[in-house]
């Protein structure tokens, strides 16, 4: 589905990306690990179009993606789940979701899509006339969630969805990613939370200071004796 194929990215004359290549087969929890500043948001930005790729190639489907403006991928079926969730949050929680619909073919299922979200997250229904900024964290991520899934996406790209939240809510919110998953959703995943990541995820691959050091299946990178030394402090 997604193709990733030696990209360079740069913020202004500091260069986070190096030659980065990575696959998201459809289907599958790929999940992308590594200390704070490795690059691993810039790799979910540049997939989602907010930062440009100055070298190397992003495609989608087999079809060129880094030629597409950021506005235009949503109607693609590419969705983010911002670090910090990003909500408008003097906006209602239901003004916050539907705005996630904002492509022609998400507009014309809205509906039906927001009561899938609200079926997911029963608490947004009941709190979606509240202020979104009003929410707790957990709430708050849950809106965030929901925003992204009101655009009915194929693959799901989430940057640390855990992170700031009381351990209970953390369980739950991986149950969430669990059940996206089950039901057929592509997910791409940052998480601060390494050995939760590598629990929920398929594969992953580990990325130090915007290069791709390491990758494999998840139950190989949680035994790998330098995965765990240098990442879960095992």
């Amino acid at each position: 589905m997604l193709e990733i194929r030696d990209i360079d990215v740069f913020y202004g004359d500091a260069q986070a990306l190096h030659g980065v290549s990575l696959t998201v087969d459809e289907g599958e929890l790929v999940t992308l690990l590594g200390a704070n500043g490795a690059g691993k948001t810039t790799t979910l930005r540049a997939v989602a179009g907010v930062r440009p790729v100055t070298r190397g190639e992003l495609r989608f489907d087999g079809a060129p993606l880094h030629t597409i403006p950021a506005h235009r991928r949503p109607g693609m079926g590419i969705a983010l789940v911002p670090e910090g969730r990003d909500l408008w949050p003097q906006l209602t929680v239901r003004e916050n979701l539907e705005l996630g619909a904002y492509s022609r073919p998400a507009r014309a299922r809205r509906a039906t899509t927001l009561a899938e979200v609200y079926a997911r997250f029963p608490v947004l229904e009941k709190r979606s006339r509240q202020l979104a900024g009003s929410m707790s964290g957990g709430e708050q991520q849950m809106v965030a969630i929901g925003r992204a899934l009101m655009s009915r996406p194929r693959l799901l790209m989430m940057d640390e969805p855990s992170l700031g939240l009381a351990p209970v809510v953390v369980t739950a919110m991986f149950a969430a990613i669990r059940q996206l998953h089950a039901a057929g959703l592509t997910i791409l995943l940052v998480e601060q939370n390494l050995a939760r990541a590598l629990e929920v995820a398929d594969r992953g691959y580990v990325i130090e200071t915007g290069h791709v050091a390491l990758t494999g299946t998840a139950d190989a990178l949680l035994t790998d004796p330098a995965v765990r030394t240098a990442y879960l402090g095992l």
